[in-house]
């Protein structure tokens, strides 16, 4: 396979803008950062544009065609937060550079009854391939129950485990059948047994404040039922977490649709009617919630040091999953962490490098020598303006250049 040379780009690493440098692509991995191109090589001109890692959304639900739609945003891995893309089942998306890679929690702890069942309508049945093996439910409502989940969730090819802590208020559903903290804590210590990482939906602060206790390793949203105190920034920061704020969902729980992005042509001309429908929809459960409030959380956690990723919660192209959609909501979370204060540069960490490090991905997130060459060169600068994260010129996935 023929070299590859990227020149003249701007380069942002994944951490910091380094100026301008020739990247080196070698079969799928980076092969040089800096230098000359070699004379076999295959020039790519990066004359106006930025290099970047190759995205990664820290917070999806697979549906049909979504990994396909993702990559053409630039998103070359996805991070499941429930569903079916585990080691034994994603052998073939593994594979193919024409999809963004995934790696998948397989289905959370829940109480049997309990988050996400209140989200579908009655009788609503999702239409898509069912995967070579049928993912393992571990619905649990004790403590015995959910850790002894754990290792199987591990052996069946979770690449983490995942809790939900939810009582439904958030989404109109209260009384919801949820998970206490010593069922939580069991299983958050017998994954501790494993090595395995641990995430944890929560939407409101009682249910922050039961995954800190419990030892979770990170949230997959931010609080939205009140204002941050001082209190709860600290319990996080002291607890370690990472958090996913999932901005553009809260706005879409708020009623909020994502018509200013479907209006964008960098958006539109790569949407279905489908997920264009989708992200002109909106969740509409939580009404009574301030997204200033959010976005004044998200800049103390960040101010705290917390480490904050990004993420979507994208999910099926269908309207009652509305304001979302596979990719193109990245960028649109990208633009609302900059809305609440993180600088671009910091925004463009929390969907490269600070997640492949909080996920354990040592071999993506970054522009680096050695690792995969997953790759986004946009026209623009977007540590400067975010928004030119859209003006996507070129796309690699393990090294192949995704074709127009």
């Amino acid at each position: 396979m023929a070299l590859t040379a990227i020149t003249n780009a701007q380069i942002f690493d994944g951490e910091k803008s380094t100026g301008v440098r020739t990247v080196i692509i070698d079969g799928g991995r980076i092969a040089r950062v800096g230098g000359e191109a070699p004379r076999d090589s295959e020039i790519v001109d990066g004359s106006g544009a930025t290099l970047l890692p190759g995205l990664i959304d820290a917070h999806v639900h697979s549906a049909p065609g979504s990994l396909a739609l993702a990559l053409r945003f630039g998103v070359t891995t996805e991070l499941e937060m429930q569903g079916m893309n585990t080691r034994e089942n994603r052998g073939l998306i593994t594979e193919d550079d024409s999809l963004a890679d995934v790696r998948s929690s397989g289905f959370a702890i829940t109480p049997p009854g309990g988050h996400p069942s209140e989200l579908m309508p009655e009788g609503f049945r999702p239409t898509r391939d069912l995967p070579p093996v049928m993912p393992l439910m571990p619905f649990s409502s004790t403590p015995e129950e959910a850790a002894a989940f754990v290792p199987q969730l591990l052996a069946r090819g979770s690449d983490f485990i995942k809790f939900m802590i939810d009582d439904g208020s958030v989404e109109g559903h209260p009384g919801l059948p949820s998970l206490d903290g010593a069922t939580v804590a069991a299983g958050v210590a017998e994954a501790k047994k494993y090595g395995a990482l641990t995430v944890a939906h929560a939407l409101t602060v009682e249910a922050t404040r039961t995954a800190a206790e419990a030892g979770i390793d990170g949230l997959t949203h931010v609080f939205m039922d009140q204002p941050h105190t001082a209190e709860i920034i600290a319990l996080i920061k002291d607890a370690g977490m990472f958090v996913i704020p999932c901005i553009s969902l809260n706005a879409s729980m708020m009623g909020i649709t994502g018509s200013e992005l479907a209006d964008d042509p960098r958006v539109a001309a790569r949407l279905d009617s489908a997920w264009e429908r989708t992200l002109r929809s909106s969740y509409d459960r939580y009404p009574q919630g301030k997204l200033d409030d959010v976005y004044d959380t998200v800049r103390a956690l960040d101010a705290a040091g917390v480490d904050v990723l990004a993420g979507t919660d994208a999910s099926m192209p269908e309207t009652f999953f509305g304001g979302l959609a596979h990719g193109a909501s990245l960028h649109h979370e990208l633009q609302y962490l900059v809305a609440a204060g993180l600088t671009p540069a910091r925004a463009l960490r929390a969907a490269t490098a600070t997640t492949a490090r909080c996920f354990r991905l040592s071999d993506r997130g970054r522009i680096a020598e050695g690792l995969r060459a997953d790759l986004l060169l946009v026209d623009g600068d977007p540590t400067s303006n975010i928004s030119d994260t859209l003006n996507t010129r070129a796309v690699w996935r393990r090294g192949t250049r995704l074709a127009a």
